[in-house]
């Protein structure tokens, strides 16, 4: 366990003693958030990020370890370890190593190597490997003495041939050897792709390509791992062989004289070519692919980040329209909080096109509701609804709003059982046009509900590890609500389920508890809950909000640990709990300026983060970090892809952010498409450098293509980070 803390230490560029205390508080049972949030003075501020990569390494390094004590007690049980491979084991730092060192000791399956061995040829092979510069028998003569028919060996060539099988095969069960190798293939190689079929296709671009296996970007990985499996492709990865043999001859021949070189040599190029050069493909393949997942499992983490952490629409009653052609389009008002008011279904689009009817069922609506704002699913048929709903909102000098509203993922959730459960008398449609509204509102609260990699912030995330991209999207949703928090008295159970310490089974007790017993009015009473033990109480109250409780600090992210301290420093400065309420410590600041906050801490028994904590909570009760981003963009008025022209400047809503650029919502029904090299005048390496999900941009119209739906955008320099 030193060597890990050591080792986490180093990687990390933290000190051991924050290593150390974190892994203590992971093996406490504590959760990353809770830790984060809660346990500062312990890890020395480590934040999410930090803490989330920490507890990945460690749980690596500890299979590795459990990897390194195995494949030493089955050597050992072989009678074969030796003082150089224990340090050997000891020194390997990847799982591909240990087993590469272990390769030469593990049960095979029936080999040629090991069919020779099976005749008796393994002293032939030790012969030729020990490369005399004078054997007293030249090898060919020698090679007459194992020519045992019965035993399969018919002649002497037999017996030479069998015994360079067993010298390839060690050659490529060499753990050095194999290291060298892989990192020569990965330096020089090439990944070369061809077209499979005849055919036209998304994969053209690759019908006949290569590129360096060493700076090959990952979006072009997937793309072609992707074209390979559809059988559109035909990917190998090339390498001069001379590079290789050119290594193994340094390394296998010492005696360039001796008669054993030829059988060398031909044992050389046949343990490569046959059983090296295979496997490392694969491995160096596999390679590329996972490190081009994790890029794109980042970069989808990222986008998730920040679509999750929009700036919710508060205070507005919002009608969802879910728009759709045959079944027409439905519609579903909202009130402010989210909850259900009324339905309808209008058929503005082909085939019926009944606009008078369907403007008379919408400006019911809105005048019955005071709907402020209409959320327009961006699916089939919405250019034709968005064009009917800005005609309606220009004709009737109506004073409402719409906004596009991405539809990813919603037919998943509407199809669901939770769906189901939540409204049981719906159709999907009728559900979804409640998740379009509900959307706009508060996206963190209604896309929880919803599969992460069904939201549609990607890249080719289908094709990547599902259990590696499930636990880190679930990472990032885990801390978008944590450092949200969740409303007790309004969360669904899908919210809650993310808090700290909370599974799905204490969720739906928190939802069977309210709805039994009434709203909480403090957090204390989690504690009644079933299932909700002291653990999970400590993990998951300091992310909890009770408002309008008996207890005001039940309003915010301070920890009932710390209730003490927080009361304690009220009174101290002055103030009482009415003035938290009152919004009335304008000069908190200041009068523990003159105290002093070393003083402070002190006095209350705390460390100066939770106490900055308590009061950035006690300055701001109920406080959504999420207010002070960019608003969701409002129109009143609509833009045709044939009205675009260079040159014209607009204003948009980035919608994703991917390897070569982001695609960005300029208020017509095609995204338009800023690349990485239309973002800035200086060097990006990646988008995500410059852009963010939800920011809003302005952008110069660069190019248009109406046949093919394209748009070309560059960000102009007032929104260059």
């Amino acid at each position: 366990m030193t060597d890990i803390i050591k080792i986490l230490s180093e990687e990390l560029n933290i000190k051991e003693e924050q290593v150390k205390n974190t892994v203590e508080l992971l093996d406490e049972g504590n959760t990353l958030p809770f830790i984060a949030r809660y346990r500062k003075e312990v890890t020395g501020g480590l934040d999410d990020t930090v803490l989330r990569t920490l507890e990945e390494r460690l749980n690596y390094l500890r299979k590795l370890d459990e990897r390194r004590a195995e494949v030493t007690a089955l050597i050992d049980a072989q009678g074969k370890m030796t003082e150089e491979l224990a340090a050997a084991i000891a020194a390997a730092v990847t799982m591909t190593e240990i087993d590469d060192i272990y390769r030469p000791y593990r049960p095979k399956r029936k080999t040629r190597a090991s069919v020779a061995r099976e005749k008796g040829l393994e002293p032939l092979a030790t012969l030729i490997s020990e490369q005399r510069l004078s054997y007293d028998t030249p090898i060919a003569e020698s090679a007459e003495q194992f020519v045992d028919p019965e035993k399969g060996v018919e002649s002497a060539a037999d017996a030479i041939a069998g015994a360079c099988d067993i010298i390839a095969e060690d050659i490529s069960d060499n753990a050095e050897y194999r290291k060298q190798i892989r990192s020569y293939t990965y330096d020089y190689g090439m990944l070369v792709s061809k077209a499979a079929k005849e055919e036209d296709s998304v994969y053209s671009l690759y019908y006949d390509f290569s590129e360096k296996v060493r700076t090959i970007p990952g979006h072009r990985i997937l793309a072609i791992n992707r074209g390979e499996k559809e059988e559109f492709l035909k990917v190998t990865l090339e390498l001069p062989s001379e590079i290789i043999l050119n290594y193994l001859f340094a390394e296998i021949i010492k005696e360039p004289e001796s008669e054993a070189k030829q059988y060398l040599m031909r044992a050389m190029v046949d343990g490569y070519e046959r059983l090296i050069a295979p496997s490392v493909e694969r491995e160096i393949r596999n390679l590329i692919f996972d490190n081009a997942s994790e890029g794109a499992i980042v970069v989808f983490s990222d986008n998730l980040k920040h679509l999750l952490m929009q700036s919710p629409l508060k205070g507005k009653t919002v009608m969802g329209y879910d728009p759709g052609y045959r079944t027409g389009c439905k519609l579903a008002v909202v009130d402010h909080t989210g909850r259900f008011l009324d339905t309808a279904v209008i058929y503005p689009t082909k085939p019926r096109e009944d606009i008078e009817g369907s403007r008379r069922t919408v400006l019911g609506l809105i005048k019955k509701h005071n709907v402020e704002v209409v959320a327009i699913g961006n699916g089939t048929a919405s250019k034709e609804s968005e064009i009917f709903i800005a005609e309606l909102i220009r004709d009737l000098d109506l004073d409402v709003k719409y906004a596009m509203v991405s539809e990813a993922g919603a037919s998943v959730y509407s199809a669901s059982k939770l769906a189901a459960e939540e409204f049981p008398d719906f159709d999907v449609t009728q559900r979804s046009a409640v998740s379009i509204a509900r959307r706009l509102q508060d996206p963190l609260a209604e896309l929880v509900k919803i599969d992460p990699k069904s939201i549609g912030v990607g890249q080719y995330q289908h094709d990547m590890k599902p259990a590696r991209l499930d636990e880190s999207l679930y990472g990032v949703v885990e801390d978008c609500v944590n450092s949200v928090g969740v409303d007790l008295n309004t969360a669904s159970h899908s919210l809650l389920s993310y808090i700290a310490g909370i599974n799905t089974t204490i969720a739906k007790n928190i939802i069977k508890y309210r709805e039994e017993n009434g709203e909480f009015i403090s957090r204390s009473q989690l504690k009644k809950v079933p299932r909700l033990g002291d653990k999970a109480y400590q993990q998951c109250a300091g992310f909890l909000r009770v408002s309008g409780g008996r207890e005001v600090l039940d309003n915010t992210a301070v920890h009932p640990e710390s209730y003490p301290a927080a009361k304690g420093l009220l009174t101290r400065l002055g103030y009482t709990e009415d003035d938290v309420s009152r919004r009335a410590l304008s000069e908190m600041r200041s009068r523990a300026g003159k105290i002093g906050i070393t003083s402070l801490c002190e006095e209350l028994g705390v460390g100066e983060p939770t106490l900055r904590d308590i009061m950035d909570e006690l300055e701001k009760p109920g406080r959504d970090p999420r207010d002070t981003l960019p608003k969701p963009v409002l129109r009143t008025d609509i833009l045709d892809i044939n009205d675009l022209k260079p040159d014209m400047m607009l204003t948009g809503t980035v919608r994703n952010v991917i390897d070569f650029g982001a695609f960005v919502d300029i208020g017509v029904h095609q995204d338009g498409l800023i690349h990485i090299s239309e973002m800035s005048d200086k060097y990006v390496k990646h988008p995500s450098e410059v852009l963010s999900v939800g920011d809003v941009v302005t952008v110069r119209v660069k190019s248009v293509d109406v046949k093919k739906a394209r748009i070309g955008l560059s960000l102009l320099p007032a929104d260059k980070k």
